[in-house]
């Protein structure tokens, strides 16, 4: 440990022990946290100064976002239960959490029932798009719907009567399944009681009726409907006595034995095949289903009681989100907006030599993130490009400039995230093709997932080397760069540069941790860098003078981080953290944290960048960096904290993003101390949404 350390070592040791501020009442739950975002989230799909499109797509956001807490979540709580692993700091034993989680959950799944049956739904079809239920089939469409059954649905399905010589089928993660009450004989002359109708996945969930079948042009059904209608027809000369569609839920996280494992992508691949088949967590099932024949289901998969879901809907109401797809109604959604180019982005070299650039999408282009690449891909120049890669979406552009790059002659050096979770299979797609276009493919680090975003260019430039980096605070995604709000920096600052450099000799060569000179890295300094900068500001406000700390991120739920915020509150720091997600911080608590202020902003754009502004006395410091205040963050992954040298720059970081999302007043929401959040109300100000102010900058 270096002289720095060892005074860190003395600065953040806990003095209090399990005193006061490890008390569990000051620290609430990240998965009751996270249930409460979207909470949030669902909340814009019922405001209706929304375009009413889009309130359908924060529908749908919400219940993709309720699938994945499921299968991540829950999925660990389960197994942190079943390894006896002790709670977390707000002291909730596993079980108790579970309990409330269910509980809240369950809430919330009935809130998006009523939003989708009695608002969205009503009002789309006043808008004319419709969703018809069967119900409201008239015979012209009931017998398209019958044919469209016959023809594209009925042949790539596979009935399964239960019998002892047909046992309950494996169900995949989230697939579509309809279970059928049938009475009367099949043609061996078996008595029919139950049989199982499995979806594939080929089929869509939501089918759109011709105009001159329906009358209308936006006009839909869900496949759930189809099948409920005419699952008869898969049992000729059987009785059907009812229908009920369900849907079953994994837990979809990975798990490797670091001991076992030679070979990581071979072991990715395997785990993969199995993943739709892990451990069950929830079940969805139509609420007319008999009680009797849910006990069985729920027996059959090991689910206790609280763990079913009783849907007055589609089981799948994600699933929508075609609709808003297929609908061709530009005037029910966000207006569309053109990103701020870059001057110079056709000399990419010769723009960043002339000083650093800064992109904050998506309200600037990612384009100049894709020149750059592409303009080192053909440069002669250009000797080596080194480049992390987390997610980068299907037709990757930044991948093709790499294996362009490679083809060219230079070194190129890639360090793929194989265990992005979700994205491990197109990961393992495209590092393929790169190793075969000579690329040297990196897997990361074993057991810490590196999730930094870095890109670094070496070119010769007369008689010397130059670096060029990019760093930011998302992924290197083209498409989420429109829907997501992330900093860029492009920089050829030479001590930036070197500490990029020596990251990623740390990354292919495991070389022991870089001392570096303008960055902070986790694992390794920037959780200490972070508890260091706010005993300073600690520090100031002690000594009577000011202390100031404004944060944004997407969570926050690590505890040395949060009672470091706790003590500078006490000595009177004022504090200001925009967190999107989940925060297991609480505010406003007399004694401990009046001095801290928790706002989220959900709005347009999913609010992705991290940004870190210490006030020092009158010499602030800017970071932005890859890494939420996480405890997997700080302690578990590779990220990447990087300053923002130039003073304009700085500056403009620190009105565009934070300001100006502390004076949100339209889709702010305010934490309380309890936990709860109450959304912001402009009251005597003038109404203001960050992101609406930035959009409108564009064409300042």
């Amino acid at each position: 440990m270096d002289a720095e350390a060892d005074v860190d070592a003395g600065l953040y040791s806990d003095a209090d022990g399990d005193g006061p501020l490890h008390d569990p009442a000051l620290y609430a739950s990240r998965e009751l946290a996270q249930l409460d975002f979207n909470t949030r989230v669902l909340a814009q799909a019922l405001d209706p100064k929304v375009p009413l499109l889009e309130r359908l797509r924060f529908l749908c956001i919400s219940s993709t976002n309720l699938d994945e807490f499921f299968e991540i979540r829950v999925g660990n709580l389960l197994r942190a239960q079943e390894l006896g692993l002790p709670p977390g700091a707000d002291g909730l034993s596993h079980a108790a959490l579970l309990a409330q989680i269910h509980e809240r959950a369950r809430a919330l799944v009935q809130a998006q029932y009523r939003c989708w049956r009695e608002v969205l739904r009503p009002e789309l079809t006043r808008a004319g798009v419709r969703v018809f239920g069967r119900e409201r089939w008239d015979p012209r469409q009931t017998r398209w719907l019958r044919a469209y059954f016959r023809s594209k649905v009925m042949p790539v399905l596979s009935p399964l009567g239960l019998d002892p010589a047909h046992p309950f089928p494996k169900l995949l993660n989230k697939s579509l399944n309809i279970v059928v009450r049938l009475e009367g004989r099949d043609a061996f002359g078996r008595e029919g009681q139950y049989a199982i109708v499995r979806a594939p996945r080929s089929l869509s969930r939501i089918i759109q009726i011709p105009e001159k079948v329906s009358g209308g042009p936006h006009d839909f059904v869900f496949l759930s409907s189809l099948l409920s209608t005419f699952v008869g027809e898969l049992f000729p000369g059987m009785t059907v006595h009812g229908a009920y569609q369900f849907r079953l839920t994994r837990s979809a996280e990975l798990e490797f034995d670091e001991e076992e494992v030679d070979n990581l992508a071979m072991a990715l691949r395997d785990e993969l095949v199995g993943r739709d088949f892990l451990r069950p967590v929830r079940l969805e099932i139509a609420r007319d289903c008999p009680t009797a024949l849910v006990r069985s289901l729920l027996e059959k998969f090991g689910l206790g009681e609280d763990a079913v879901y009783h849907i007055d809907g589609p089981v799948n109401l994600n699933r929508v989100i075609k609709v808003y797809e297929l609908a061709d109604r530009p005037d029910l959604k966000f207006p569309s907006f053109q990103p701020r180019s870059l001057p110079g982005s056709d000399a990419m070299f010769d723009t960043i030599a002339a000083g650093d650039v800064l992109l904050h999408h998506p309200f600037d282009s990612f384009s100049p993130v894709l020149e750059l690449v592409r303009q080192a891909a053909e440069d002669p120049s250009v000797l080596a490009i080194k480049q992390t890669l987390y997610r980068s979406g299907e037709g990757s552009q930044i991948v093709e400039a790499l294996i362009q790059a490679a083809r060219n002659g230079k070194d190129v050096t890639a360090v793929v995230e194989l265990r992005a979770r979700f994205d491990e299979e197109a990961n393992l797609g495209f590092a393929n093709r790169m190793q075969e276009a000579g690329i040297q493919v990196v897997y990361g680090v074993f057991g810490f997932k590196t999730h930094a975003k870095m890109m670094l260019v070496v070119r010769r430039e007369g008689r010397r080397l130059r670096r060029y980096v990019h760093l930011g605070t998302g992924n290197y995604h083209a498409g989420t760069a429109r829907a997501y709000t992330d900093i860029g920096l492009m920089t050829a600052h030479p001590q930036v540069a070197g500490d990029v450099q020596q990251i990623f000799q740390q990354l292919s060569g495991l070389s022991p941790p870089p001392r570096l000179q303008q960055m902070m890295q986790s694992p390794f300094t920037l959780h200490r860098g972070l508890l260091r900068r706010i005993k300073r500001e600690t520090a100031h406000a002690r000594e009577g003078r000011p202390g100031r700390i404004i944060a944004k991120m997407n969570a926050l739920n690590e505890p040395a981080v949060i009672r470091a915020l706790y003590r500078a509150s006490q000595a009177g720091v004022s504090i200001d953290l925009i967190v999107r997600g989940a925060c297991t911080l609480r505010p406003g608590i007399p004694g401990v944290s009046e001095n801290i202020r928790v706002r989220s902003i959900v709005g347009r754009f999913l609010e992705h960048s991290r940004i870190y502004w210490f006030g020092n006395d009158g010499a602030p410091e800017l970071f932005c960096a890859s890494a939420d205040w996480l405890e997997r963050n700080l302690l578990r992954r590779v990220e990447a904290c990087f300053p923002i040298l130039d003073p304009v720059l700085a500056n403009r970081v620190y009105e565009e993003g934070l300001a100006n999302y502390l004076a949100d007043n339209v889709n702010a929401w305010e934490l309380q101390p309890d936990g709860s959040y109450v959304q912001a109300e402009p009251g005597d100000q003038p109404p203001h949404s960050a992101q609406a102010w930035l959009l409108a900058r564009i064409n300042g």
